[in-house]
């Protein structure tokens, strides 16, 4: 068990100074930033193309493309989280939803974890985007995506992976 002190607690994230003891027995004080996780969708319709949004980030110097995704309320079950933004992101509702990983996002310093999602057999809704979000919504062959990540056009990690995941279906 670890000893934490905490620096910052906001709407996202926790920070603290943690004291803990290694595998190895050395006792050490680790920056560990507490995250409540998230859920990510790589949406794909009956003609094979994926939802991408090219999103504003500031964190991240500008826009990129992104799979639809979100920060799990407390209590909510990742697959809610998947269900309620891939509506409010990119106004998609999906019959057919099916896990497909589930992954640390930077795990020397977080505990953030995302779970991704699958989703097919897909509908409209109106999308709701938050006041601080800043989106485009686009659809995209599969193989198109996957040339963008080939030619280095998408950097976001969750993103890449559902790709990566999303190409490996049976087709």
């Amino acid at each position: 068990m670890s000893a934490r002190r905490s620096i910052y607690h906001g709407a996202l994230v926790d920070l603290g100074m943690e004291s803990v003891t290694l595998p190895d027995g050395r006792d050490i004080e680790l920056e560990i930033v507490r995250h409540p996780g998230g859920a990510a969708i790589c949406a794909l319709d009956a003609r094979g193309a994926v939802c991408l949004l090219r999103q504003y980030r500031h964190a991240a110097g500008g826009w990129l493309w992104e799979l639809p995704a979100g920060k799990l309320e407390p209590g909510e079950p990742a697959l809610l989280t998947a269900q309620r933004e891939l509506a409010e992101e990119a106004g998609v509702v999906a019959g057919d939803w099916q896990p497909l990983a589930r992954f640390f996002t930077t795990p020397g310093f977080c505990d953030e974890v995302i779970h991704l999602f699958l989703a097919r057999d897909l509908g409209t809704v109106p999308a709701r985007h938050e006041a601080h979000e800043c989106i485009e919504i686009h659809w995209r062959p599969l193989d198109e995506a996957l040339a963008m990540a080939d030619r280095g056009e998408i950097h976001d990690a969750k993103t890449l992976l559902g790709l990566f995941h999303a190409a490996r279906l049976p087709h």
